[in-house]
């Protein structure tokens, strides 16, 4: 193995303990809970979302037509369980709620989707510009002691962050170009 590689790959560890340690000294940022979302149960606010937990992670998705965002969505239903064993978790995207519920069930996602209708919240949050591109992101939220909610951690999404374990598998991999694609067959066998 290559010292020289082994040496980064050490040193990316460390700076993502470096990273933890940075978000956890950062102040919280107070957020509004009067965001309206539509669901599958009805329209909901930031604070229904957080349903009883205390905290929430939302997934910003650009929605069904980016497969990048599918892919990193595929890999978060298979994390449904330990995720919201901590925390409430919810993919918002831009796509109504029809056509969530449609894409979802074609890729097996069990995890809780919600439209963001008027985008908002995902350009409050900073992952929706000026000219209503959307961009992918995760933001974290907690319910503070006075009741109210502020946003904890923000990251963006994108090939070879650490949110997409299979980027860093293709990594051992000779270099190819690849995209991932929307419409694998995901019928079990």
């Amino acid at each position: 193995m290559n010292p020289e590689l082994m040496e980064v790959r050490k040193q990316m560890m460390e700076l993502a303990v470096k990273a933890k340690e940075l978000q956890q000294a950062q102040a919280p940022e107070p957020v509004s809970s009067d965001y309206a979302f539509n669901t599958g149960d009805g329209e909901v606010s930031l604070a229904d979302l957080m349903g009883e937990s205390d905290e929430l992670i939302v997934i910003h998705n650009m929605g069904k037509s980016c497969s990048y965002c599918t892919l990193w969505a595929d890999g978060f239903n298979g994390l449904r369980k330990p995720l919201e064993d901590r925390a409430s978790f919810v993919v918002v995207s831009p796509d109504d709620v029809a056509t969530q519920a449609d894409f979802a069930a074609s890729r097996g996602w069990e995890f809780r989707m919600a439209s963001d209708p008027t985008g908002a919240f995902t350009k409050d949050m900073g992952y929706r510009d000026d000219s209503g591109n959307v961009h992918p992101g995760v933001s974290a939220f907690a319910r503070q002691a006075d009741g109210s909610i502020a946003r904890t951690g923000r990251d963006y999404l994108g090939p070879y962050d650490t949110y997409c374990s299979a980027w860093h598998l293709f990594g051992l991999l000779p270099d190819k170009e690849w995209h991932p694609s929307i419409d694998y067959d995901l019928q079990p066998a």
